[in-house]
């Protein structure tokens, strides 16, 4: 998600746990016995599906708009919602038939017909805001209508993953009579046909209830849900859930809350961690224009030298595991391609060699640069900490420099950084999302890197491929092909935590590659 890429803080993750929940005699915050109460400290950006690209937003929009299909708890391929079922209707992936559920209903009691699902996808593309999904739609060639109850999508070129696109937040379908295609909705209101629906929205809360008309595959477990917003407030995050003021904790905590939390939680008191699977990886990005990280023996040098595990448990408390290639584990195509060219260890030997193959004898001065908050709270120290792993080995002179987002982003694409950080959710759970943005045409990295293989060949013929278990071996060419050239480095995939209290259950249903966090599978004792 190009500009997801800020959003979310801390962790996502690999295994799945639960700790028992023992129940609790203190009172709940919620407005009723089976209502949730949760804290974030990301805030909701936007209500209009056609503005909101950012996990925030993606959470209010999984919960109160239906899409044609969406992703199953625990599942990485979308299933029919919205649609009775979906199809590729011709061999090259570009012509996709959706057929509605019978007697489908917004929220305000309007039907819901294939009419509501075209204005929807013209009018994001139309709007095209700068902070809006119509960015992954590039392929859409136009929608029709044949009947009340069929969608058909036309696609400009071949696209396999079209699918997992439209089952995102992305893929909201939105009401003909509620909203406009001349512009976004400005009452902070959203009328949709989720499983729920927004009672009240402002800066420092939103409200939810069960909405009575929804038909497709949810089924709530739970009379409401308030969100929480804690706008950047780890502290006060924490606070609010070891102080019962919130049922449950989710996005935002600081890794060593998370840790302390979790050892603490067979001490007595009555709070759980749930620990979930994600997607969301950290990377270190090269200049390939650069004068020095240009330079292939400099960046092998730093593969050979990343300790990861180091990172992982000094900076942040063991909350993440070790990435050694481009696409994440759980995800299609995954492979070890660092681990296999570099190794698990650092070795100073390697590095050198490396520097001395492309004629480099000095020490190699280089600037790591941070943001400080937009990828992360512990991104600053994760940097520093990769500084002095690079200065031990007697080959860098390495330092780091921090500086807020808005100059990070302009400066990045005026090319004057060597090497930075960048951190990517991805807006749907398939290869592509994490090869075609990085390395395709007009990359999201900003690293002037380019490899014809890649795009000429790679991407354009996976994109074709609708068994998308068949894309491992051009996957797995790809990320070779990345190690072995090393315009990025990928350093670590998150874990995904919730907090609760012991009488909330469900929440390892919410917490998964998909990002998708499902309000309806939570429920309270």
């Amino acid at each position: 998600m190009c500009t997801k890429w800020p959003a979310l803080p801390v962790v996502a993750g690999l295994a799945v746990g639960l700790l028992s929940g023992c129940g609790t005699e203190n009172g709940v915050p919620g407005t009723d016995d089976s209502s949730v109460v949760i804290g974030m400290t990301d805030d909701v950006l936007a209500t209009d599906p056609a503005s909101g690209y950012d996990p925030g937003s993606w959470l209010l929009f999984n919960n109160v708009f239906q899409s044609l299909l969406s992703f199953p708890k625990g599942g990485t391929e979308p299933e029919p919602e919205a649609a009775e079922e979906c199809s590729f209707t011709d061999t090259e992936a570009r012509v996709y038939e959706c057929t509605l559920r019978k007697d489908l209903k917004f929220s305000n009691g309007d039907p819901l017909t294939s009419k509501d699902v075209k204005f929807s996808f013209d009018r994001m593309m139309k709007i095209d805001d700068d902070a809006g999904p119509a960015i992954m739609f590039p392929m859409l060639d136009k929608v029709q209508t044949p009947s009340a109850r069929k969608v058909v999508f036309r696609l400009k070129v071949s696209d396999a993953t079209f699918p997992s696109k439209i089952a995102s937040g992305a893929g909201s379908i939105v009401s003909e009579r509620e909203y406009s295609d001349e512009g976004l909705r400005k009452d902070g209101g959203a009328v949709g046909s989720g499983p729920y629906k927004l009672d009240s929205f402002d800066k420092d809360k939103a409200v939810f209830s069960v909405n009575e008309n929804y038909k497709g595959t949810a089924e709530t477990q739970n009379s409401g849900v308030t969100l929480r917003f804690f706008h950047g407030d780890q502290d006060g995050l924490r606070k609010a859930i070891l102080g019962n003021q919130v049922d449950a904790a989710y996005r935002g905590l600081a890794a060593e809350d998370i840790a302390e939390i979790e050892a603490d939680a067979t001490g007595g008191e009555d709070i759980d961690v749930v620990e979930g699977t994600s997607a969301e990886v950290h990377h270190l990005v090269f200049n390939m224009n650069d004068p020095v990280t240009g330079r292939i023996g400099v960046r092998k040098a730093i593969a050979h030298l990343l300790d990861r595990d180091a990172l992982i448990d000094e900076v942040y408390e063991n909350t993440a595991t070790p990435l050694y290639s481009i696409i994440p584990a759980g995800i299609t195509g995954h492979n070890t391609a660092f681990f296999d060219t570099y190794g698990g260890r650092p070795s100073r030997a390697k590095a050198a060699a490396a520097l001395r193959a492309d004629g480099i004898t000095d020490k190699v001065k280089l600037t790591l640069w941070s943001t400080p908050t937009r990828y992360g709270p512990s991104t600053d120290r994760e940097f520093k900490a990769i500084a002095e792993q690079l200065n031990a080995s007697g080959l860098f002179d390495a330092t780091v420099k921090s500086v807020p987002y808005d100059k990070y982003e302009k400066d990045i694409e005026a090319g004057e950084y060597g090497v930075y950080v960048k951190g990517w959710v991805p807006d749907y759970p398939d290869p592509d999302n994490f090869t075609a943005p990085f390395f395709g045409k007009g990359n999201v990295l900003g690293n002037n890197y380019t490899n014809s293989t890649i795009t000429g060949r790679i991407i354009p013929r996976t994109a074709a491929v609708s068994d998308r278990g068949t894309t491992d071996d051009q996957f797995g060419e790809l990320q070779d092909i990345v190690a072995d050239q090393v315009p990025i480095i990928p350093v670590w995939q998150a874990k995904q935590y919730a907090v609760v209290r012991g009488n909330v259950y469900g929440l390892e249903n919410c917490l998964d590659a998909s990002t998708v966090f499902r309000f309806w599978e939570i429920s309270k004792d």
